[in-house]
């Protein structure tokens, strides 16, 4: 079985600022992780692997240090890596991204019977590129799955919903977006740590490829991100005092005072 999985280097949301005077996040100095949802569909598709034999292979667009990402996956136990980065690619939005992504898929020697997306980035917070990914490679999706079985020629998902579950059956080729309470995180183990270092990642850009240019980075993108700002923190706090009945007793009487309850 081949599974491709799709992650994103991300700033540590925890010591991302914004810049009030330019409305920019404020990235230097500020550490980049592989997207924590994305974490969990990598653990997904190695404990498929692991079950049911086969290959996994770890696919990122973004600038040339998102290779540590890469490196990252592969010390968890990922087979292969590429990374999709080239100056004409950047600036795209979520449906750009996702038509450079299917391309990255459909160029594999072998493809794969499931592509495993996390169910959003941190940073965006859109959950856009899996199902756009699906769409450019014309195969099913379901989002925000649990649980992945393997089942006759194709699979077996428990899928997470507002109330509860829903339990779908899909034939391979699929593409999934995984929660977080899908699994526990594996660690890297030495042995891959060190051969992860020395793995030679091939890079594909524009010319391996050969995109329509009017499909990609940021003159290809239908949306454009006009400013990103931090909403005002209005700060009107009252600390109450006493014993632990009588301040019971205030709260209650100031909360009906402004027709909370």
């Amino acid at each position: 079985m081949n599974i491709v999985v799709c992650i994103k280097q991300v700033p540590d949301s925890d010591k991302v600022t914004i810049d009030r005077e330019t409305n920019r996040l404020n990235r230097a100095g500020v550490p980049s992780i592989i997207n924590p949802f994305d974490e969990n569909a990598l653990e997904m598709a190695l404990q498929l692997k692991d079950a049911h034999g086969g290959k996994v292979t770890v696919i990122s667009m973004g600038p040339p240090q998102a290779e540590e990402a890469l490196r990252t996956a592969l010390s968890l136990g990922a087979d292969d890596a590429i990374l999709i980065s080239d100056r004409k690619f950047g600036g795209a939005d979520t449906w750009a991204t996702s038509y450079t992504i299917s391309l990255a898929i459909k160029k594999l020697d072998e493809q794969p019977d499931l592509i495993l997306f996390g169910k959003q980035a941190i940073d965006g917070d859109t959950a856009q590129v899996g199902p756009g990914v699906a769409h450019f490679c014309d195969i099913p999706m379901i989002t925000y799955a649990k649980s992945c079985e393997v089942i006759d020629d194709g699979f077996k998902v428990q899928q997470v919903t507002d109330h509860g579950y829903n339990v779908w059956e899909v034939e391979k080729p699929a593409a999934l977006t995984v929660v977080k309470e899908a699994n526990e995180l594996r660690m890297p183990n030495l042995r891959k740590k060190l051969a992860a270092k020395k793995a030679e990642i091939p890079c594909w850009g524009f010319d391996e490829l050969n995109p329509d240019e009017t499909k990609i980075g940021l003159n290809g993108s239908p949306t454009k991100v006009n400013k990103v700002f931090a909403p005002p923190v209005k700060l009107n706090k009252e600390i109450l005092s006493g014993e632990p009945e009588d301040m019971v007793k205030e709260l209650i009487f100031k909360l009906r005072e402004k027709k909370v309850i």
